[in-house]
């Protein structure tokens, strides 16, 4: 039954099999992006296999059934359109655009593709040896090792814990039976959210995905139930000793998922701390204070329990006067009011930048995709606004107060610097 939201442009139909699909008519271009959505991302693997939906999204566009990597490479770019595999935390997406006229066959494509991958050994071996370089180069970047670490203190036996690529041990044993067993148990129809914008009617784009998806019947066994164990840990610090011009300081909060009332409140104060070069510790710590090379805020929308980080990249010899910089910074959070403009401002900015993320069929097609993944619904783009709108200064306190009192620390640089800035 299709069911068509009040002031909004998103049909959504359920189909027989149990693939949800978003139509979104565009037609103010002659092209047409999709999303193919799986609920399934890094979070359901197991620790062991730390890194398996990052090498099955790097091997499912090299082969499927009846078609070599090369003609799948051949198909796409002889008609100048894109595809593309992908996945995160909370799911796996396949990405395509095209222009009007070549929907159909790509989208055609798509389907052989996540129904029949065909995951040829020498592609897993090759795209396994890429993801240890990445790995591997990783170890080199001091943010992303702060960031690692500073993950694994805060999430321990969470699979949020894990970088999605794994580490060196996990994608080392990842064998083609992994990818098989993972594609068989998560890529079923009744998993499957298709999100399609641009120059196409609902009833045209309904009938291409029911014509190549329809008959692609789920077994009779449900799914997995995730069963993620409790964050029980407690903040503490972590530091690595690494000789780099600067040193990352980084904090983080264990802060609510997407369905808390408290989000909007969070991803306000994480606007208001550390989006761009007006924010609250751009302006305090490095254009006042001089301490900063890069300083940011980020509160990543998460289907569970997510993270609230600070952090900075600053000189070896400040390190001790950024963290207590930072800190200040955030405490201040919950016992000052955020002045009226400053306020504004910040909502003014996310509300923005919200909007010109709805630009183009991609983006349009992505965001409805994501938020019907995730088990918002397609209405929490029209939430989401109001949520920002809504939030008062108090709201922002009491948040503040409830989830940014304890920080998790993660330092990375001299060794000299990083010890001298905990004892």
């Amino acid at each position: 039954m299709t069911t068509l939201l009040q002031k909004s442009p998103i049909d959504r139909t359920v189909l027989s099999n149990g693939i949800v699909v978003l139509v979104t008519e565009n037609p103010a271009a002659d092209i047409i992006a999709a999303r193919i959505f799986v609920r399934a991302g890094s979070c359901c693997e197991t620790r062991e296999q730390a890194g398996l939906a990052h090498l099955l999204s790097a091997v499912m566009t090299k082969g499927c059934d009846g078609l070599s990597s090369l003609e799948i490479a051949e198909k796409v770019e002889s008609v100048g359109a894109s595809l593309s595999a992908d996945t995160s935390t909370d799911y796996f997406l396949l990405s395509l655009k095209t222009v009007t006229s070549d929907f159909p066959e790509i989208l055609a494509l798509a389907g052989q593709i996540v129904r029949s991958p065909t995951f040829p050994e020498t592609q897993v071996e090759l795209e396994r040896r890429l993801a240890l370089q990445d790995i591997r180069s990783q170890k080199e970047q001091p943010f992303t090792i702060a960031f690692d670490q500073l993950r694994q203190v805060m999430y321990q036996d969470h699979p949020y814990a894990m970088s999605v690529l794994g580490d060196e041990t996990t994608m080392s044993r990842l064998t083609r039976a992994d990818l098989v067993n993972y594609h068989q148990t998560y890529f079923r129809p009744d998993n499957i959210v298709i999100s399609v914008a641009g120059r196409i009617t609902s009833a045209g784009a309904l009938k291409l995905v029911t014509d190549i998806f329809g008959d692609w019947q789920a077994t009779t066994t449900a799914p997995p139930i995730q069963n993620f164990p409790d964050i029980k840990s407690k903040p503490q610090h972590q530091i690595k000793p690494l000789q780099t011009q600067q040193s990352i300081v980084m904090l983080g909060y264990l802060a609510p998922s997407v369905s808390s009332p408290d989000y909007a409140a969070l991803k306000l104060l994480s606007t208001y701390l550390g989006n761009g070069l007006s924010s609250r510790l751009f302006v305090e710590l490095r254009e006042k204070q001089g301490l900063a090379y890069e300083v940011s805020a980020f509160y990543p929308t998460r289907l569970f329990p997510a993270s609230f980080v600070v952090y900075m990249g600053t000189a070896p010899e400040n390190t001790s006067i950024a963290l207590q910089g930072l800190r200040t910074e955030v405490e201040l959070l919950s016992h000052t009011e955020v002045s009226t403009d400053a306020f504004q401002a910040a909502k003014n900015k996310i509300l923005g930048q919200y909007a010109l993320g709805k630009q183009t069929n991609g983006q349009i097609a992505q965001v409805f995709g994501w938020y019907e993944t995730l088990g918002l619904g397609i209405e929490f783009d029209q939430k989401f606004p109001e949520m920002i709108a809504d939030v008062q200064v108090q709201d922002t306190i009491a948040a503040a107060h409830q989830y940014l009192q304890a920080p998790y620390l993660s330092l990375v640089g001299p060794e000299a610097a990083i010890n001298s800035a905990i004892a």
